[in-house]
């Protein structure tokens, strides 16, 4: 959209480093002055509505992309669904690129439950994309979707994106074809030299993100390691392979990390110190049977320095917060600097 000429606001979540990554217009994060201006404007609203954290970011980044007078705001939902914050827009067009087993205790247990609560993103009269493959999970988004009077758009299974793209990843060229389907349906039309232009220049900072030596992924979840995985079977990185994982208490971190270890050589495991103490994992590895070395490291400023000794590449994975607190620490790796 910013080749074509258009302003445009994005915001996404969570962030890594600094809150103000999650808001910009056309790249540019929104500035700390401005973070100040609309918390103070907001304040008030904020604390009569009791609003989370997220609620709060979401209404500071709809009053910024107002006064900014962005033509297209690309709205990142947060739990997804029915109850999201994000939801009381009236959408150019919605789409869903895939439903994976997380936020179950909002969402709902099974894939068809968080599928029926991701499909409410769907408005009367409004395109929805979805990109999601299962045809019975398709078959209940579709459902939800008519009964909301959306036009639905379903990516056929085997498209992906063919062109240039500076995202790593088979996953990414299914994202691109999702992305590229929505652009298909906005009101506003870019050149196709425009779109190509975009994609070969997209980024997204936590996303097998490779620094030098540093691989930093925000794979958080059982599906999130898999995919991890296959992009290091496809851009094969420097061995040895040692991984820094901190996972959230939450997820099933004996899967992920017997997931994770078959393509590793070393992992040490810790707690990110920013995700909230009750999510914290009390790691029991004594009877973990795994392909490579695995080293307990509690603290986490410990695991990061011990991790590189040796390491042809470091990976950097398990959560969100893993990687924003390695971020913070690395001298010039955070994404706002």
């Amino acid at each position: 959209m910013i080749e074509g000429g258009y302003t445009v606001g994005l915001y996404t979540s969570p962030h890594l480093v600094d809150m103000r990554e999650r808001i910009s217009v056309n790249r540019e994060p929104i500035s700390r002055e401005a973070v100040v201006e609309w918390t103070s404007e907001l304040r008030d609203s904020i604390e009569q509505q009791n609003a989370s954290f997220f609620e709060a970011c979401t209404a500071i980044a709809f009053a910024d992309f107002a006064a900014r007078a962005v033509d297209v705001a690309v709205v990142e939902v947060g739990l997804g669904g029915r109850l999201d914050s994000t939801n009381v827009l009236s959408p150019d067009v919605s789409a869903i690129t895939q439903v994976n087993r997380d936020h179950t205790d909002y969402l709902g247990d099974t894939l068809r439950e968080i599928a029926h609560e991701k499909a409410h993103i769907a408005k009367s009269d409004t395109p929805l994309v979805v990109g999601e493959r299962d045809p019975e999970l398709v078959d209940e988004i579709i459902t939800v979707a008519a009964g909301l009077g959306a036009r639905v758009s379903v990516v056929p299974e085997e498209r992906l994106y063919d062109g240039e793209l500076r995202l790593r990843g088979c996953h990414q060229r299914r994202n691109a074809a999702v992305a590229e389907r929505i652009l298909e349906c906005t009101p506003q039309r870019l050149a196709a030299g425009d779109v190509a232009a975009g994609f070969a220049r997209a980024d997204a900072p936590g996303r097998f993100d490779v620094r030098g030596k540093w691989i930093f992924d925000v794979a958080h979840n059982q599906s999130g390691i898999e995919v991890l995985v296959d992009v290091i079977r496809e851009h094969p990185p420097r061995r040895p392979l040692h991984a820094l994982v901190s996972i959230l208490k939450d997820k099933d971190w004996m899967n992920m990390l017997g997931t994770l270890s078959a393509h590793v050589d070393c992992i040490y495991l810790t707690n990110a110190p920013t995700a909230p103490r009750e999510r914290q994992t009390e790691y029991d590895i004594t009877e973990l049977q795994l392909p490579c070395t695995i080293i307990h490291e509690p603290q986490f400023d410990t695991a990061l320095r011990e991790v590189r000794y040796g390491a042809g590449t470091v990976l950097v994975t398990g959560s969100t917060y893993a990687v924003g607190d390695a971020m913070s620490r690395l001298p010039g790796f955070a994404p706002l600097g």
